[in-house]
């Protein structure tokens, strides 16, 4: 029988099943609104309104007890709902005060766990009734939780120790209406452009969500980028084990290390951080103009951070999207055009990209590309860019945030494009909470 580190009081203790079916999970996403606007309070939508009104960011203040009400809510709800969470916690000191960035940040690792009687029928349905013989060692309490699955410790019987990363009962089921629920408040709150169909966006979000929940294919991408970054001596990818991975449990080496931005604490030397900002960054390179294979999920937890080797292991390729070459060639052709201060190949590529339309009038097509320029400038920096430093985030904010206020949002990129936007900014964030300084302007050319 395998072996476990859990008690049977602990096994007891567990929390209850977390129902799936829609109107539960409508009852919870109510809940957890209801806690956020408990929080923010009167004032707090006063000030929210205000800050609108003046065109600059809010620090949105409410308490870290109602923060960790809404937290719990929606990791109680994982899938879409948990993940619109987690992308909050990115880079929360924005708009959020510390401590309330702090509860948040926890979405990136702990989802509420299966109960014990949960788990072992899902070990069941995969692995047959005798599924306990497989191994020689399964460790019940989860190392992980994150949005869509946690993730257990086990060893074989020949001696491979594992990460079994296995998903939540109804997460797939419940796919659908959770992006149905996510438009429902992005229409209700006029949160999109206008005159933007975010229809189009929605849906490729359910498709790659519905791709996320596909343990299977996961391992086929992850085999696949393996062999795309080969034998690097400061990167590395988890080895997938073929006769224990389903479409809902994934089978791959055991990792160690501690999440990335665990370097921004002060038992890391600056030259660490830096280090792990530049290898990442110039990964996210590779993977848009070399692999053409983007692993899109920003989740700083996916990344480890070894430092007795100081390799850096690469973990959840689910978001893994390949990039058609006529969409690395349009990005291929704006960043060479960014670096260059070519002004008509920028606004060139980007029609070709969709950000503006060819027949746009004059002015919003030069606000598009002084934003543009502004956000690609840590590409144009000469030199070292000092991300803890920058106030580049602020900028582009105001400076985005006024362009949708005025209407120039008038074109649509390809859907396809909002993950590489996600994963972009990834980079960004992390190397702005690693306070890190990289050479970017060096790292681009190799690339290009």
């Amino acid at each position: 029988m395998a072996n476990s580190d859990q008690s049977p009081a602990s096994m007891l203790a567990s929390p209850r099943p977390i129902p799936s079916q829609r109107l539960s999970r409508l009852w919870y996403l109510g809940r957890a609104t209801g806690d956020l606007a408990a929080g923010l309070g009167f004032k707090g939508l006063i000030e929210l309104a205000q800050s609108q009104a003046q065109d600059r960011p809010a620090r949105i203040q409410i308490s870290p007890e109602h923060a960790r009400r809404f937290a719990e809510r929606l990791s109680e709800l994982r899938g879409a709902v948990m993940k619109l969470g987690q992308l909050m916690s990115m880079d929360g000191t924005d708009i959020l005060t510390p401590e309330v960035a702090e509860v948040l940040a926890g979405l990136r690792e702990r989802a509420t766990p299966m109960p014990m009687s949960q788990l072992v029928e899902v070990l069941t349905r995969e692995y047959g009734r005798d599924w306990d013989r497989r191994f020689k060692r399964f460790e019940f309490t989860p190392v992980a939780a994150a949005s869509i699955g946690q993730v257990h410790r086990a060893e074989t019987h020949d001696g491979h120790r594992l990460a079994l990363k296995i998903q939540f009962p109804g997460v797939r089921a419940s796919i659908d209406s959770d992006i149905a629920n996510l438009g429902l408040i992005v229409r209700t709150l006029g949160l999109g452009p206008k005159g933007i169909d975010i229809r189009p966006f929605l849906d490729e979000a359910r498709r790659q969500l519905h791709r996320e929940a596909d343990y299977e294919a996961e391992a086929k991408a992850l085999e696949r980028y393996r062999a795309c970054l080969g034998d690097d001596p400061d990167l590395a990818v988890p080895q997938v084990h073929r006769d224990l991975t389903t479409p809902n449990i994934l089978a791959m080496d055991l990792a160690t290390g501690v999440p990335i931005d665990r370097l921004a604490g002060p038992e890391y030397r600056r030259a660490e951080r830096d280090r792990a900002a530049t290898l990442l960054m110039r990964l996210t390179l590779r993977e848009l103009f070399e692999f053409g294979l983007v692993q899109t999920d920003p989740n700083f937890a996916n990344y480890l951070y070894d430092r007795t080797s100081g390799r850096i292991v690469l973990l959840d390729f689910g978001a893994m999207v390949p990039i058609a070459p006529s969409l690395i060639t349009c990005y291929r052709q704006l960043a060479r055009a960014i670096i260059a201060g070519d002004r008509a190949g920028i606004q060139a590529a980007a029609i070709a990209l969709g950000y503006v339309g060819a027949a746009d009038p004059q002015d919003q097509v030069a606000a598009m590309l002084d934003l543009l320029e502004l956000a690609a400038e840590p590409l144009r920096s000469p030199g070292v860019y000092d991300f803890g430093a920058s106030d580049l985030f602020e900028r582009v904010y105001r400076q985005g945030r006024a362009l949708f206020h005025a209407g120039v949002f008038s074109a649509a990129p390809a859907p396809e494009t909002m993950f590489l936007h996600r994963k972009f900014m990834g980079s960004f964030m992390l190397a702005r909470r690693l306070r890190a300084r990289v050479e970017l302007a060096q790292l681009v050319p190799l690339c290009l």
